[in-house]
């Protein structure tokens, strides 16, 4: 067995795989760390949107900012621990019968053939010496089979892995020869379900097979067809040399067995003088025995090879419970494959540390695009969310920072050859970017984002396939990082990825009325007004940024618009459209630019008074918020939108509980902010004082809608003061409204907001504007307030004055457009009015 154990120590250089590193890049402490996303989601029906006319409660959870790595995860044995047991098993006959062969050979040479060969009769000379022969045959053919075995694993590229089949074929044969000779009419059987299963599965991983051969050819010989010697045809291809070898093994195995039995049965050792009687017979028997019993232990193995390989179908059930697909079988062979050489070249304790995301790892940052592609299959199926493991895959990616390099760089690979390659890629990194912690990761490497624009190019230059499955990748891939606020700032500031965004939403007219416009165009087109309306709804200097460059690019508005007109058959669309115009009318410079582009006011009016069904309220509360928005302190909008929006219609909508609640902002702002030169065209607002005070006097209507009629209310008595001071007072009158109850109701409304309020942050002002005004227009207002006794509540309003309450509308948390004067002031008004000029008195 020298010469066996000189044969291993120059296999081991040989194939001899690499070694599993561990993850530098921290461990479960790293994952738990997790940063708020600043983003308030859309309550669009039932009264309209939360995200501008009110800041986010920082204790409302918001999708993409959980922290996932807190969520509990059910603890499920990755399936391909069964793969690494099995080699492990494998390994431990393997070495006991290499083992005892080492034995066996040393007590030949040494003892019988060294000490008694000339007292050894010619008939066990021969059998010891054939006996010899076969097993160092045996030996010699296993090591160099197992070496290309394992090479055959890592250079792939045949239809069936023909080493595979070799052992199979092989090992079935003789399982089959077993069960006949127990069973005789198991030989007619015919063909079993399992063996109609293995065919099948060769047949569906036929061209994922293919893929792997051109992927290894295009630089380099394919393993199984190099012919080792010239003008040999296919009995010295690689792959036939691997079938003799193994048949030799078994050949060998029997051989062994058939002699050692023979001779232990018949022990006709010859004549033997009586000093040596007691030597030589003993000595012989026990080669023999460790002969059949090595040779037994390589056929046990062979034998439990085949029953969890072929009969128990050991790797097609891993594939399956590992959700590889189709072409699953090929990548659990070469994992296999991997930890049976680990196993049996090292330590048997080697191949159990693997699993498929380390073993994916390694790949890729090979040279050989068949293992790059290997590896991103396997990354791609296990970070699915339907996968059970995908959890845990993902936590395992995330930590090497290598890996998602790796994959990173592959997004800009560009050759037709890599193309399935860089969309696997892109798929994992589309998962990864799903969890909040892992696209902090992602976003986190450099050239990312440039890698990411790279997805979105148009152009057929340098493409050779359909380009537009990238395109949805990358937009996925977007919209998943700008849930988070600094990953906004990295996205505006990536060269030309703004405009390529935005171009997606280009050539409305001509998609919408096409009727045999594809699928996949559409769902383009969703998903990048999606990432823009994102991006400008994000919040911080950073929103102030991105939504000036957005409105700065000139076709933004224009898109939004043709989406409006033509995009009537798709709902969602335009409701996505009208939020990315509210989100730019937060910008000033963007909000006349908006609303004086042609046919933008009419379109937005247009939808939001139309009559629809009821699933379609969304989109119409959408856009009157986005005209409330657009009307909210610009002075030259407020006259674009009288000229073009008939008042009348705005009031004739405050009876829909869908519309009501915007049409109400709407006519405040407009009366508000339209200028003295609009009052005629104002005059038909005042009409909407009926509907407004039954509201106000409502008060199980949502706070909401009692916040922005108590302020359209004020606006409307501070338009008719000068041409009719009393209108006010004949309104309640005509609306069977007291002044009593009237003054009490907003007592009750100033009572139940002693502290400001997160969900109507400006209704105290209102409440102390409409008061003020009741007080200085007509003076007998002031002893019913004094009966209410107004003054601690004014009082503990001025104590209790914030921030909050400063600002129009609020991007997240932070406040945009600050009101002219502060709540503190007003109060004092108030308590000024009411103590008639004197707050001392």
């Amino acid at each position: 067995m020298i010469f066996h154990l000189l044969l291993t120590k120059s296999t081991r250089k040989t194939f001899r795989a690499p070694k599993m590193e561990s993850d530098k890049e921290g461990g479960e402490t790293a994952i738990q760390v997790s940063t708020p996303v600043k983003r308030t989601p859309k309550l669009a029906r039932g009264g309209g949107s939360t995200t501008f006319f009110q800041p986010q409660d920082p204790r409302e959870s918001t999708p993409g900012s959980s922290n996932d790595s807190t969520r509990p995860v059910r603890s499920v044995p990755a399936p391909e621990k069964k793969l690494t047991l099995f080699a492990l098993r494998l390994a431990v006959l393997e070495k006991a019968a290499s083992g005892l062969g080492t034995l066996a050979f040393i007590w030949a040479t040494v003892v019988l053939l060294g000490g008694f060969a000339i007292f050894v009769s010619r008939m066990d000379f021969w059998v010891v010496t054939v006996i010899l022969v076969s097993e160092g045959a045996r030996i010699f053919s296993r090591s160099h089979e197992l070496e290309w075995q394992h090479q055959s694993t890592w250079t792939l590229a045949r239809s069936g892995s023909n080493s595979f089949r070799m052992i199979s074929s092989s090992s079935r044969f003789l399982w089959r020869a077993l069960k006949a000779l127990f069973n005789p009419l198991s030989a007619v059987e015919p063909e079993h379900d399992q063996d109609r299963q293995i065919r099948e599965n060769a047949a569906k991983a036929k061209e994922f097979q293919k893929k792997l051969v051109r992927y290894q050819t295009m630089r380099a010989w394919h393993a199984p067809e190099v012919p080792l010697l010239p003008y040999s045809g296919w009995v010295f291809l690689s792959k036939n040399i691997s079938r003799w070898l193994s048949w030799l093994q078994i050949v060998s195995a029997f051989n062994c067995i058939a002699l050692s039995l023979f001779r232990l049965i018949v022990q006709d050792y010859g004549k033997v003088d009586k000093e040596e009687k007691h030597n030589r017979g003993p000595a012989l028997n026990l080669f023999y025995s460790v002969a059949l019993t090595e040779a037994t232990l390589f056929l046990v193995e062979k034998i439990y090879w085949t029953y969890k390989i072929s009969h128990h179908k050991l790797l097609e059930r891993v594939s399956t419970e590992c959700n590889l697909g189709a072409d699953g079988l090929i990548t659990i062979r070469r994992f296999f494959y991997d930890a049976y050489s680990r196993c049996v070249e090292g330590s048997i304790f080697d191949g159990i540390r693997m699993d498929l995301v380390s073993f994916a790892e390694e790949l890729l940052d090979s040279a050989f695009l068949d293992e790059q592609y290997i590896a991103v299959r396997i990354l791609q199926k296990l970070v699915r969310r339907n996968n059970t493991l995908s959890v845990e895959t993902v936590r395992k990616i995330e930590t090497n920072t290598r890996v998602i390099e790796r994959l990173v760089e592959m997004l800009n690979w560009k050759a037709s050859e890599e193309q399935e390659i860089r969309k696997a890629a892109a798929e994992i990194l589309t998962e990864l970017a799903h969890k909040h912690h892992s696209a902090l990761r992602v976003a986190g490497i450099p050239g990312a984002m440039e890698s990411i624009s790279s997805l979105l190019n148009k152009s057929h230059q340098n493409f050779s396939y359909d380009y537009s499955e990238f395109n949805l990748l990358g937009l996925l891939m977007l919209k998943r990082l700008a849930r988070d606020h600094d990953n906004c700032f990295k996205i505006g500031n990536t060269r030309r990825l703004l405009p390529r965004v935005i171009e997606f939403t280009s050539d409305a007219q001509r998609i919408f009325q096409n009727e045999l416009v594809l699928d996949s165009r559409i769902k383009t087109i969703n998903r990048s007004l999606k990432v823009v309306k994102m991006l400008v709804e994000t919040s911080g200097s950073a929103g102030k940024i991105l939504r000036e460059e957005i409105s700065n690019i000139v076709i933004t508005v224009s898109n939004m618009r043709n989406i409006l007109e033509y995009g009537h058959r798709e709902i969602k669309l335009q409701r996505l459209a009208i939020e990315v115009l509210t989100g730019l009318a937060m910008d000033e410079n963007a909000k006349e630019r908006i609303a004086s582009t042609g046919g933008v006011i009419r379109l937005l009016f247009s939808i939001f008074s139309s009559p629809g069904v009821e699933e379609e309220s969304s989109v119409r509360t959408e856009a009157g918020e986005c005209i409330a928005m657009l009307a909210l302190e610009s002075q030259l909008n407020c006259s674009l939108i009288l000229k073009k929006v008939d008042v009348s219609k705005l009031v004739d909508v405050l009876g829909d509980r869908y519309l009501r609640l915007n049409a109400l902002r709407i006519l405040r702002n407009l009366c508000a902010y339209s200028g003295d030169e609009c009052s005629s065209q104002l005059k038909g607002v005042v009409a909407a004082m009926p509907s407004v005070l039954k509201i106000t006097m409502n008060l199980e209507e949502r706070d909401k809608l009692l916040e922005v009629a108590i302020g359209l209310t004020y606006q409307i008595c501070k338009f008719t003061s000068t041409s009719n001071p009393e209108y006010f007072i004949i309104q309640l009158g005509e609306s069977h409204i007291s002044e009593e109850n009237y003054v009490e109701t907003l007592i009750k409304i100033l009572s139940k907001y002693e502290h400001p309020s997160l969900e109507v942050p400006r209704i105290r002002r209102f409440v102390v504007l409409q008061a003020t005004w009741m007080m200085e227009n007509h003076k007998h207002f002031v002893k019913l307030f004094n009966q209410f006794d107004i003054r601690n509540l004014l009082e503990r309003v001025g104590d209790t004055t914030s921030d909050l309450e400063c600002f129009h509308v609020f991007s997240g948390s932070v406040g945009i457009s600050r009101h002219r004067e502060n709540l503190s002031t007003l109060v004092e008004k108030a308590l000024e009015h009411l103590f008639g000029g004197s707050c001392s008195k």
